[in-house]
């Protein structure tokens, strides 16, 4: 006959341990779970789960950590990963002293990025831009004057900044699709407000959507 103490301990396993699984799961981690009379539980980490499929990797001179640190002290969700730096391997060719920063990983809002530091081979154009969407106007504020403090002034339009960089960012709200993508009259209207715009102004975007006289 089983042990009685055995059967319950069984039943208890049984039942706990889909939930284990998936709570570990919604973290990216595997569970293995057996039972033999003293219940084990195994976690396995899933790395794959981990990994962002789609990482941007931007090229800077030899800036990048200064770059993502200063990043994420824009961004209150934001921090550094890892840093790799360069080895003497390789010196005849990226002339980057050993020990120096290589490759930042770091993190905002959920996004990873990387940030190398390649000499200045190659600098950033506005042919590649970081959306930021924004629900409020003091969310569009915040993150237009942060970004393009001492970033080029006439680079500013449209919603569209450049930072001390030279890296683009669009500052914008997320009503914009919504007032846009109507095919309508008022999209057209929405379209000619914000053509006049350099930090985009939810208010006057509004108005001009809702058929309000905008001031030029």
């Amino acid at each position: 006959m089983p042990n009685a103490s055995k059967i319950r301990l069984e039943k208890v396993f049984v039942a706990i341990t889909p939930l284990i699984r998936r709570l570990y799961t919604a973290s990216g981690l595997n569970i293995e779970a057996t039972f033999d009379y003293h219940y084990s539980l195994t976690i396995k980490h899933n790395r794959m789960a981990t990994i962002q499929k789609i990482t941007p990797n931007l090229w800077f001179d030899r800036e990048a950590e200064e770059a993502a640190n200063y990043y994420i002290s824009i961004f209150k969700n934001g921090k550094i990963n890892k840093i790799s730096r360069y080895g003497k391997e390789g010196f005849e060719i990226h002339k980057m002293p050993a020990g120096s920063v290589m490759v930042v990983e770091f993190t905002l809002e959920g996004q990873t990025f990387l940030a190398l530091n390649g000499g200045p081979l190659f600098t950033f154009s506005e042919a590649i831009s970081f959306v930021v969407n924004c629900e409020t106007q003091e969310e569009i504020d915040y993150y237009w004057n942060k970004l393009s403090e001492s970033g080029d002034k006439n680079a500013q339009q449209c919603g569209w900044l450049k930072d001390k960089y030279g890296l683009s960012w669009q500052i914008v709200p997320t009503i914009m699709d919504d007032m846009l993508l109507d095919g309508s009259k008022k999209s057209e209207a929405v379209m000619k407000a914000m053509l006049k715009m350099k930090k985009l102004d939810i208010q006057k975007l509004e108005e001009a959507y809702n058929g309000e006289a905008v001031p030029s």
